[in-house]
């Protein structure tokens, strides 16, 4: 199974058009988002994807965020973080603004991933048990080129896609 990870879109509509057109061609129907989505809008563009939302520190309107992604697909989640299971593998996606909370999930050895945003920077580690996976950011404060990044759960290989 092939998720598709991004984060950090801060109302960059078009990175995430093109974020969607590279999930389509890879088949994708399942999408990480580590938070900083900021408007519905966004979500829109993402509705014909389940998807699992962990809120950021610029989702101020969770609850609309949360009534969007519901109308689109009942089995969407979204939270201050989500601890689930998906092809078997122990997943904790959660944004990272709480330093202490990451740090304890990667430090716990309870998940195969934890998927995280807010530093807006790529990150790809395995530490214990855990590899941890920050995509890097679509939108928001500009340290490293934009991207996003896909993931074989069965085959543990891990795509990126830099836009331009």
């Amino acid at each position: 199974m092939k998720i598709g990870i991004l984060s950090d879109t801060h109302n960059e509509i078009e990175n995430v058009r093109k974020a969607v057109s590279v999930f389509e061609s890879l088949g994708i129907d399942t999408v990480i988002h580590c938070g900083d989505v900021t408007i519905p809008r966004v979500l829109e563009v993402l509705k014909s994807f389940r998807i699992f939302l962990a809120y950021g520190n610029m989702d101020i309107d969770k609850e609309m965020l949360s009534i969007t992604l519901k109308k689109q697909d009942k089995q969407n989640k979204a939270g201050p973080f989500l601890d689930f299971e998906l092809a078997g593998k122990r997943i904790l996606v959660i944004h990272g603004d709480d330093g202490y909370g990451l740090r304890m999930a990667i430090k716990s050895g309870e998940y195969d991933y934890v998927f995280t945003g807010h530093t807006h920077r790529v990150r790809d580690e395995k530490v214990g048990n855990t590899r941890v996976i920050n995509p890097g950011a679509l939108g928001g404060t500009f340290y490293e080129p934009r991207s996003i990044a896909y993931l074989d759960l069965e085959t543990d290989q891990l795509g990126r896609y830099y836009l331009k």
